[in-house]
């Protein structure tokens, strides 16, 4: 098996002597990485706080470009009462006109458009899933409690494939997460291999398919793949001058692993090394785009080009898998090199991004 490389949340992470990266010559290593770690976890449980107060998960971003900047003061994200929201949860009933989500412990009815749509590894009419379906569900803009678009038990692996056999993929997603089993079954392997031909431990994998407990049967290539191997990526060019206020490139989703599946925010491609939001404590990647550091907590202004749809988004995490991808969005028209946010599936969902589209253009600034 292909060793996968190390992977780091920043652009430049500084050295020590005789290469070993973020410790400190006068420190204690082991006591500078549980501070580290320790300081990550206040930051993430400090954003995360407010998507557990309530169940089913809701999220809430703004559409038009005029509702941007309408936010709760006391926090200074979306208001969620205010803007459009994605609601995540079991399907407890569903008929042609109502949907019901809920779990243990409440249920949430939502009447459903003429034209309202629902995914299950492919298009079909809302009354076709099935009871205990997981779900995601858009509402309409300006409707709290009417929904027109569903997906149900879509899920995602973006990683380095660790081994392979037969239709059995295990990938590596970071070294903070657990490795994922991805099937790919015959009827799906033609179109998959289209795009990743090289199915062999060290090359790169980005597959959306349905969830069958902790397997995903992939059926829709996210990406193509890239030709080096994860652990030789191309060098990263030079650059020089001041960076952009905005940056544009390809804003992808991610599954909620250690996170609320609600939860509002973005995992970025370039946290500074001092957050303590380490991928991997001993190394960093190069990224494609000319990125400033942020840390955990920063905020960005999202905005879906293809839509204009935007939200001021909590920074939650490292996208260091984004980091290894130099490719491009092309849902509408073609945007420019690199993954810029990689956000959670119900940000992606409430700016307007089509689940198994997989991406969509996006412009980030900075603060917002």
């Amino acid at each position: 098996m292909s060793p996968r490389p190390r992977l780091g949340c920043c652009d430049r992470c500084p050295a020590a002597p005789g290469g070993t990266v973020g410790v400190l010559a006068d420190g204690d290593p082991g006591a500078i990485l549980a501070a580290r770690v320790t300081r990550r976890r206040m930051f993430k449980a400090a954003v995360f706080q407010q998507a557990t107060a309530g169940r089913p998960a809701v999220a809430a971003a703004s559409l038009p470009a005029g509702l941007a900047g309408s936010r709760d003061l006391r926090s200074g994200f979306p208001d969620a009462e205010e803007l459009p929201r994605a609601v995540a949860g079991t399907l407890i009933d569903v008929s042609p006109q109502v949907l019901v989500v809920g779990d243990t412990e409440e249920t949430q009815r939502f009447t459903l458009t003429a034209d309202a749509t629902a995914w299950r590894g492919a298009a079909m009419e809302p009354a076709a899933l099935r009871q205990g379906d997981h779900v995601v569900v858009r509402l309409v803009a300006g409707g709290r409690g009417v929904a027109d678009r569903i997906w149900a038990n879509i899920g995602r692996v973006t990683g380095i494939i660790a081994e392979h056999s037969g239709t059995r993929l295990v990938v590596d997603e970071g070294s903070t997460k657990p490795h994922q089993v991805v099937v790919i079954k015959p009827h799906s392997a033609s179109r998959i291999m289209v795009r990743f031909p090289t199915l062999r431990p060290g090359y790169l994998i980005d597959v959306i398919g349905v969830r069958h407990g902790s397997e995903l049967e992939a059926l829709i290539p996210a990406t193509s793949q890239p030709t080096y191997v994860a652990t030789r990526p191309p060098a990263q060019p030079l650059i020089s001058g001041r960076l952009p206020d905005q940056i544009s490139g390809s804003a992808t989703w991610h599954e909620p692993r250690d996170e609320p599946a609600g939860v509002l925010g973005v995992t970025y491609p370039a946290l500074d090394p001092e957050t303590g939001c380490l991928e991997d404590a001993a190394a960093a990647d190069p990224h494609y785009g000319r990125m400033p550091y942020l840390a955990v907590g920063s905020t960005l202004l999202v905005r879906n080009d293809c839509t204009g749809a935007a939200a001021q988004l909590p920074v939650t995490g490292c996208a260091a898998m984004a980091r290894l991808f130099n490719d491009r969005c092309v849902t509408c028209g073609t945007s420019p090199r690199g993954r810029v946010a990689d956000l959670t599936l119900a940000s992606f969902v409430a700016l307007g991004g089509e689940l198994e589209r997989a991406c969509f253009n996006a412009t980030i600034t900075i603060g917002g």
